[in-house]
């Protein structure tokens, strides 16, 4: 990248997207309480700029504007410039993409937003070019533009920011829905159809391209099937999953997913891969794989795990953001391969490898080839005349080879933030692959993770912090990192059976209702009362491309009122339900976590308890089975401390299994083998067949 001799205040940042504009002749400041007073005492229009390290479109309007000293010295002139990272401050971004949606008409990054001085929103947009292109003004213009109208039509301005402000606090307070319990049932049965609806039927996803992977619409339609055995809801959450890891998106040299596929066959992804993409995505795969068997869901897991372990892992056991998309400033240059490189690679083996994946001379994309999958591996080993099996055996060969090749190769960009909410996210995760395939470096890699958090990431008052870097940043955590950890809290329990980890949720979740809770006493905003540099505090509804702070909660809640014997927060997660209901059922799509907690709230998931000596080994046995959404507790002894665990006196002969509802159990269970056969009587008549299908 070309160097300026310019240092600006970033160099002092930890944040790699910030210092990556530490050295452009703007003279950016980052958003904290000097630069705040700086704005406060110049009179001066703002304007913030916000991006993240794995963009690509932010590194080109760095290259052509923030690079240029002529651009740099009109934007010096005439603002005081805030360079943001949105993982940093993803409050901040929210509150001023809501500006830029509502005066542009659509959102993305960057995004460039100039405020008055008391950093109310009055104009902005998204990517401006250089020049005048594709009906966009250039970046010079606009900051002219801007310039000379704060200083000749300043109360126009001054009333426009106050008038987008008034609007974006009245966006965000929603109209209460209203879903009575009886109808909830009717309302899954809706969002399933609906969904079903949007799905394509011959790629899989939702949508038209691009398209993202969708995770929790996914798991939503696995569950509907278990509980309701709609084979609609099975099939178009199976054709998703197989179209996604047969595609280009999914990396088949290195394990791991991209972010999302400009095209709808999941070939030509945005090759940058994110940390929350992939616990997301390991969840949801390591679900599928319970349901059915399908040891090839397995594989993904396996890989993408190990993919993490690989190439997102810090020294203390922390996982780090993203890695780029560029690489050598060129896109997917690390993934895509000649078919000269790969002839010269496997030799013998190039063709089989080349009918399998689609590559060719002229390539698939912009004239290299990205290894994907168009045809399942049945047909092509048709068609080559060979067995699958003896197929497979080879291709993996090939792999191992180019994946040493690739080694060589100058690696994407790494950002190396811990966010604290991603990294919840992905504990979660392997928690569950952990109870799925038993591998038990998944729960080693998920207990370091949990100690770093508590070492970096918590204050002296134990407030969360949100993002770790080499130290320094001291941001307050935002309500989605106080979810995520707190599930992260409830699996880690579920996976190893110690209550510390559900004592731990217990007070993250007492401490939310304090710091968090909206006026109404129902939802939560998405910063805590304690945080003061926010124009207003916005409530977050949305699952984007993580799921809602709100959303978790609610399931957080409804989960842990039952460790607890606490009515009164299974009472706030389903007011959350009824107040969200309108939503939900109307665009699932974009309230899919929600709609898993319906599921919860509808289905009431069986209690289980595990008492006796065995207690360990039966649980990782009954972990190994899926049962979605389950409360589960194990234990060598009876405890009254625990009202799951109180009576429940152990067997010296075997280790007794309870299913409990509302405290109130059947006969227990003696040992594995009778929880199987009452899990195929009660719930999986309808999976016994699906399994042998894939056999």
């Amino acid at each position: 990248m070309h160097q300026h001799p310019h240092t600006n205040n970033l160099i002092n940042e930890t944040s790699p997207y910030l210092l990556q504009h530490a050295h452009n002749p703007v003279h950016w400041h980052a958003w904290n309480k000097e630069t705040l007073k700086k704005v406060r005492a110049a009179d001066k229009p703002v304007l913030v700029s916000i991006g993240y390290s794995a963009c690509h479109w932010c590194h080109v309007m760095e290259r052509e504007s923030f690079e240029d000293v002529a651009t740099a010295q009109i934007m010096n002139e005439n603002f005081i410039n805030i360079k943001i990272d949105r993982e940093e401050r993803p409050d901040i971004d929210h509150i001023y993409m809501d500006a830029v949606q509502a005066i542009a008409g659509n959102g993305g990054w960057p995004l460039n937003v100039f405020l008055t001085p008391d950093l109310k929103p009055f104009y902005g947009g998204t990517y401006f070019p250089p020049e005048r292109a594709f009906n966009r003004s250039s970046w010079k213009e606009v900051l002219l533009a801007v310039a000379a109208a704060y200083k000749e039509k300043r109360n126009e301005i001054t009333e426009q920011a106050e008038n987008l402000t008034t609007h974006l606090l009245g966006a965000n307070n929603f109209r209460k829905g209203n879903l009575d319990a009886k109808d909830w049932q009717q309302a899954a049965d809706k969002i399933a159809a609906n969904l079903t609806k949007l799905a394509d039927k011959e790629w899989g996803g939702f949508g038209q391209a691009p398209k993202f992977p969708q995770a929790f619409s996914i798991l939503f339609l696995l569950r509907h099937y278990f509980f309701t055995g709609s084979n609609d809801a099975l099939n178009t959450a199976l054709l998703s999953l197989d179209k996604m890891m047969a595609g280009g998106i999914y990396d088949h040299i290195g394990g791991g997913f991209c972010r999302y596929s400009t095209d709808k066959r999941w070939q030509i992804p945005h090759f940058e891969k994110m940390l929350y993409d992939n616990a997301l995505l390991i969840d949801v795969y390591t679900e599928a794989y319970q349901l059915t068997k399908n040891e090839a869901y397995a594989t993904v897991v396996i890989q993408t795990v190990e993919f993490i372990k690989r190439e997102l892992t810090a020294p203390g056991g922390g996982f780090y953001s993203a890695l780029d998309a560029d690489s050598e400033g060129v896109e997917g240059k690390y993934y895509t391969w000649s078919k000269a490189e790969i002839d010269g690679l496997l030799k013998e083996n190039a063709a089989d490898f080349c009918a399998v994946f689609d590559i060719s001379e002229a390539g698939n994309w912009e004239h290299a080839n990205i290894i994907w999958q168009p045809e399942s591996l049945k047909m092509v080993a048709d068609k080559l005349g060979l067995g699958k099996a003896e197929l497979q055996t080879r291709l993996e060969a090939s792999k191992q080879i180019l994946f040493a090749e690739r080694n060589n190769r100058v690696r994407p960009g790494l950002d190396n933030k811990v966010l604290l909410g991603w990294n919840a996210l992905l504990i979660t995760a392997l928690c569950k692959a952990y109870a799925a395939i038993q591998d038990g470096l998944y729960l080693e890699m998920a207990k370091k993770a949990i100690v770093f958090i508590e070492h970096n990431l918590f204050s002296e008052e134990d407030d969360l912090l949100h993002s770790w870097n080499m130290g320094a940043n001291r941001q307050p955590a935002f309500l989605d990192d106080y979810a995520s950890l707190t599930q992260a809290y409830i699996f880690l329990h579920q996976s190893t059976a110690d209550v510390n980890y559900l004592l731990k949720a217990e007070k993250l979740v007492e401490k939310v209702i304090e710091i968090f809770s909206d006026e109404n006493g129902v939802l939560f905003h998405f910063t805590s009362s304690k945080q003061s540099d926010v124009i207003f505090r916005k409530t977050e509804i949305y699952d984007g491309a993580t799921p809602s702070g709100n959303a978790l909660m609610s399931l957080n809640l409804s989960m842990l009122s039952v460790f607890f014997d606490k009515p009164g927060w299974k009472k706030r997660a389903e007011g959350m339900i009824e107040y969200m209901a309108n939503f939900v059922l109307n665009y699932p799509s974009s309230f899919s976590v929600w709609a898993i907690t319906l599921q919860m709230l509808l289905h009431r998931p069986p209690e289980i308890v595990i008492v006796g000596n065995e207690y360990d080994a039966t649980l990782r046995q009954v972990l190994q089975e899926y049962v979605p959404l389950k409360i589960i507790q194990a234990s060598e002894n009876e405890n009254e401390q625990w009202p799951l665990l109180r009576g429940k006196y152990p067997d010296l002969k075997q280790t007794n299994i309870y299913i409990c509802e509302d405290y109130s159990c059947l006969t227990p269970l003696k040992g594995v083998e009778a929880f199987k056969k009452y899990l195929n009587q009660t719930f999986l008549t309808k999976t016994t067949a699906l399994q042998n299908n894939w056999l």
